[in-house]
């Protein structure tokens, strides 16, 4: 971890789980590769048999954006020793929204501790779904709370976010306060940084030790996606093209896609959003109450009434407006 004395100017906008949302930032750029560069590429990514729902109460695509809009669950996981990401609970999870104008694509956080109701196993934190039930539960979990209709899941590996970092050269954020993480025995001083990869990922997954625990984990997550993207948007990273080529293999090497989404399926809706600006995504939180104890586990409790209206703007394609109307933008720093 190197110490810098100013970072650049931050810029509210957009990425992917967390990392997954990066990749199809990423992929975009691959309408200026080389169709045998894209076809090395696209063929690195891993497809999961069964990763979507088959019950028969799944929510209705919304009339108001059909067909156009894709939505996508994006999952950071941690794989077994084996390659296989079974039994493991998801360290992340957003809902992305492509626009069906693809004007704006909007990911909303859900906390990993959020206390939610999980087909067939009961209330529990909304990251069992993926132990219990892999990818498939955890998209119906996620349909049934927020009544939206899930396109596709990705799931990439933490290996994959720290590659992407370090092929784009680090990431700068700025901590206000000196905070301490137990777990790692980690202290982390207060001033700007240059992070590299695996200082990133030390970053984003502290919570013990910030003063709101997950939802500030949550926040770090969001912000350090947001610097990720605005650095690889950047006249710089997009006209070297050892830089463009060793960010996507560290993308794509780590991913995990349904089986029903296609590789042309996916360049097109990259190749869709080429003019997509920083200032056109969106970050917003789904909605808390607050924290507190079940048991001896520690959860987030969710504002059913805020959500609701949160994921009504959502299938509207108008996270935007509520962002403002609620004043629940992502903040320039974080701990």
């Amino acid at each position: 971890m190197t110490e810098i004395e100013k970072a650049p100017e931050k810029t509210r906008r957009r990425w992917p789980a967390w990392v997954a949302l990066g990749a199809f930032g990423l992929l975009a750029i691959l309408g200026g590769a080389t169709w045998l560069a894209q076809d090395k590429l696209m063929g690195q990514l891993t497809a999961l048999p069964n990763a979507m729902p088959t019950n028969s109460d799944r929510p209705e695509i919304a009339p108001e954006t059909a067909p156009k809009a894709r939505t996508i669950l994006l999952l950071g996981s941690d794989k077994r020793a084996d390659g296989s990401v079974a039994g493991e609970r998801s360290d992340t999870m957003m809902v992305a929204r492509v626009a069906a104008d693809r004007k704006s694509v909007s990911v909303i956080s859900i906390p990993r501790d959020s206390w939610v109701e999980v087909p067939g196993h009961g209330d529990a934190k909304i990251n069992a779904a993926f132990a219990f039930g892999g990818p498939a539960l955890a998209v119906q979990t996620v349909e049934n709370l927020s009544g939206v209709r899930i396109d596709h899941v990705a799931v990439i590996d933490w290996e994959g976010f720290k590659q992407l970092t370090d092929a784009l050269g680090g990431v700068t954020v700025k901590i206000p306060k000196t905070v301490y993480d137990p777990y790692r025995k980690k202290t982390w001083e207060a001033g700007t940084h240059l992070l590299d990869g695996e200082d990133t990922l030390t970053y984003v997954r502290q919570r013990a030790g910030l003063p709101g625990g997950d939802l500030d984990r949550v926040k770090r997550q969001q912000n350090v996606i947001r610097e990720l993207v605005s650095e690889t948007l950047t006249r710089g990273t997009l006209a070297n093209p050892v830089t463009v080529y060793q960010v996507l293999d560290s993308v794509t090497s780590n991913l995990e896609v349904d089986d029903g989404w296609s590789a042309s399926d996916m360049r097109s809706l990259a190749y869709s959003l080429r003019s997509l600006r920083k200032d056109e995504i969106y970050f917003p939180t789904i909605p808390v109450r607050g924290t507190g104890m079940v048991g001896s586990q520690s959860v987030v409790h969710l504002d059913p009434v805020e959500a609701q209206s949160m994921w009504k703007a959502f299938k509207k394609d108008d996270v935007a407006a509520w962002i403002t109307a609620q004043k629940r933008g992502l903040d320039k720093t974080v701990r």
